[in-house]
C-alpha cells in the first residue's frame, strides 16, 4: 500500500515538472510581431485642400441667324469639333436670291431713267442758251436728275441689302471650337435672333466650386491651382483663381472659378476634376506619413485644414524598448493620400504603416526591413 502511495506522487511530481516545462516551452516560442514602418523625413512647409468639380467651357457663343427663313438638312452633333469659317448651317436661300436679281433690275432700270434725265438736262441747256428754251425747263431738267440719281442711289443700298442678306443664310463658325449645344431641326423655320447651336473654344475651360470663409479669406485672383482629371488622375494641368464671390451662395460657401493655364489633348468640357489649392502651414513645417498609420479607432475628419487642426493617435516605434508606444499628432490637412503632421512626431522616428490594428500600446515588436 505504501508503495503504491508512492508511485502516486512520484506520478504527480513528474506530471506538474511536465506542464511547468510545457509553459515555459510556450512562453519561449510566442511569436514576436514584425512591425512596417514609415520613416519621418518628408519635411512639408504647405498644404493642400482639394475640392471636386466639373470642367466647362470659359465662354459658350450662341449662334443664330440674321434672317428669317427654313433651315435645311441639319447636320451637327453635340461635341463635334469645328473650323472657324466652316458652314454650319443653311436656311432656303431662293427667296433670297430671287430678291437679289429684283433689286439688280431695280438699279438698271433706275440707271436707264437718270441716263435719260441726264440726257434731257443736257439739251434744255443748249436750248436755252440759244434763247430757245425758259430757266424754269433747265430747273425742271436739273430737279430730275437730282430725284432719279437719288432714286438710284436708294436702288443701290436696295440691291446691297438684298446681297447681305443672301449671304447671311449661312451661318458659320466664328472660330475653331466644339459644339456645345444643337437648339434647333432639320427643315424648321426659324426667326431672327433665334439660337441654333452653340460652340465654345476648346483651349478654355474653368471649374466652379465653393469653399468656406476661412479658405477663401486667404485665396485672391491669381492664387496658382492644380487641375488633375478624375479620369486620369496623372494629368495634372496649372490653374488660376480667375474668380471670387463676395457673398455666400449657401451658408457659409462662397464660390471661387479657377481658371486652366494649361490644356490636354483629352481635356473636354463636363468631365469630372479635383481642384488642388497650396496653402502655408501655421507651423514651419510638417511630416507625410501614410493614411494607414493612423489608429482607427475614431472618426477622422474628411475637411481637416491648416486652420481646423485634427488630433489623432498613432503607432511610433521605440528602439531601446523593441515596442511600440501609443502617440497623439496633430494633422493638418491630407496631401497625396498622406497625412500631413505638423506637431507630435520629429525627423527620422518610425511610425508604424501596416497591420496598426493588431498592435498595442507597449507590445514588442520587430523591426521588418522592406526591400526596395
Amino acid at each position: 500500500m505504501k508503495a503504491h502511495l508512492l508511485v502516486v506522487i512520484l506520478l504527480s511530481f513528474l506530471v506538474a515538472a511536465c506542464g511547468d516545462d510545457a509553459n515555459e516551452a510556450n512562453a519561449v516560442q510566442t511569436p514576436v510581431r514584425g512591425l512596417i514602418t514609415t520613416v519621418v523625413e518628408a519635411a512639408e512647409e504647405t498644404t493642400r485642400r482639394r475640392y471636386p468639380g466639373v470642367l466647362e467651357p470659359t465662354n459658350i457663343t450662341a449662334l443664330s441667324f440674321e434672317v428669317a427663313g427654313k433651315l435645311e438638312k441639319l447636320e451637327l452633333e453635340v461635341g463635334q469639333r469645328v473650323s472657324k469659317g466652316e458652314v454650319l448651317a443653311k436656311v432656303e436661300n431662293t427667296q433670297f436670291a430671287a430678291d437679289v436679281e429684283s433689286k439688280i433690275a431695280s438699279v438698271a432700270e433706275a440707271k436707264a431713267l437718270l441716263k435719260q434725265a441726264e440726257d434731257k438736262l443736257t439739251r434744255t441747256r443748249t436750248l436755252f442758251e440759244r434763247k430757245v428754251s425758259t430757266r424754269v425747263a433747265v430747273d425742271d431738267a436739273e430737279t430730275s436728275v437730282r430725284t432719279n440719281q437719288t432714286s438710284l442711289t436708294r436702288a443701290e443700298r436696295a440691291l446691297d441689302n438684298a446681297r447681305k442678306d443672301l449671304t447671311k443664310t449661312d451661318l458659320y463658325a466664328p472660330f475653331d471650337g466644339i459644339i456645345n449645344s444643337v437648339d434647333a431641326e432639320s427643315f424648321q423655320t426659324v426667326s431672327v435672333g433665334a439660337k441654333v447651336t452653340s460652340v465654345y473654344e476648346a483651349t478654355s475651360y474653368e471649374v466652379s466650386f465653393s469653399v468656406n470663409f476661412t479658405t477663401v479669406s486667404r485665396l485672391v485672383v491669381g492664387t496658382p491651382a492644380i487641375v488633375r482629371l478624375a479620369d486620369d488622375p496623372n494629368v495634372r494641368l496649372a490653374a488660376v483663381v480667375s474668380e471670387l464671390g463676395e457673398r455666400a451662395d449657401t451658408v457659409s460657401s462662397f464660390p471661387v472659378v479657377v481658371q486652366l493655364k494649361d490644356n490636354h489633348p483629352i481635356v473636354r468640357a463636363g468631365m469630372a476634376v479635383e481642384v488642388n489649392l497650396e496653402f502655408k502651414l501655421p507651423t514651419a513645417s510638417g511630416f507625410l506619413i501614410p493614411i494607414t498609420a493612423a489608429i482607427a479607432d475614431k472618426a477622422i475628419p474628411e475637411r481637416s485644414a491648416p486652420d481646423e487642426p485634427t488630433k489623432l493617435d498613432v503607432f511610433v516605434f521605440d528602439s531601446d524598448s523593441s515596442a511600440v508606444k501609443r502617440r497623439s499628432v496633430t494633422m493638418a490637412g491630407i496631401r497625396e493620400n498622406q497625412f500631413l503632421i505638423v506637431d507630435g512626431l520629429k525627423p527620422g522616428e518610425r511610425v508604424a504603416s501596416a497591420g496598426v490594428s493588431f498592435l498595442r500600446d507597449g507590445m514588442k515588436v520587430k523591426l521588418l526591413q522592406l526591400k526596395e
